[in-house]
């Protein structure tokens, strides 16, 4: 997978590291979802992807990510997004690069996985970008919690936005999250999320 030549010597275009294709696309607003090591069994993600081989491409990612997102929600794994600290530093670590290597547009934290919508500015890269904050954030958490071993699972699922109501769409769905989870009523009542600062 090979794409357009950047400044740095890097490459813009499908890349893949493992088991996900990613995007990287220069300034292009990126919705983006990284989870807990174990809050998805493997063998459970291999079997959805043996039953999707059939399916068209781009219809089998779409489904694939829906199957994703609703096991997510069911809130499986140990959870270590729930401690109020833990979460705070995921927090301030995404908001800590905010305008210099991205712009951050919105983000929740859920007890088991992240959503973030950004924008890479400059000459950073998607797979850099997540991999310096996951490298922090783990070593972080592992400290908080007093615990050792792998924290983030090591693929994370990427989407380039195409359009004003993808992206408007995109900002509904991550903010919302917590409620269609049922962790509050309302966006802005759940405390790592876009949704409440917009309400200050």
């Amino acid at each position: 997978m090979t794409g357009l030549p950047r400044r740095n010597g890097s490459t813009l275009g499908w890349h893949s590291r493992g088991y996900l294709p990613h995007f990287d696309g220069g300034e292009l607003a990126q919705f983006i979802t990284f989870r807990l090591n174990d809050s998805l069994p493997r063998d459970m993600l291999i079997c959805w992807k043996e039953n999707l081989k059939l399916e068209q491409n781009a219809q089998a990612a779409s489904i694939m990510r829906r199957r994703v997102e609703a096991y997510l929600d069911q809130g499986h794994g140990h959870c270590y997004l729930r401690n109020q600290d833990v979460a705070e530093m995921v927090q301030s670590a995404l908001l800590f690069h905010d305008e210099a290597k991205y712009r951050l547009v919105a983000w929740v934290i859920m007890p088991n996985h992240v959503h973030m919508l950004c924008t890479p500015l400059g000459d950073h890269r998607l797979s850099q970008i997540m991999h310096s904050l996951k490298s922090y954030t783990s070593n972080e958490a592992n400290r908080m919690l007093n615990s050792s071993g792998r924290f983030w699972q090591k693929e994370y699922f990427d989407r380039y936005i195409r359009n004003a109501r993808q992206f408007a769409r995109t900002v509904h769905y991550i903010e919302m999250n917590p409620v269609k989870a049922n962790l509050c009523r309302k966006p802005e009542e759940w405390p790592f999320s876009s949704a409440r600062f917009r309400q200050k």
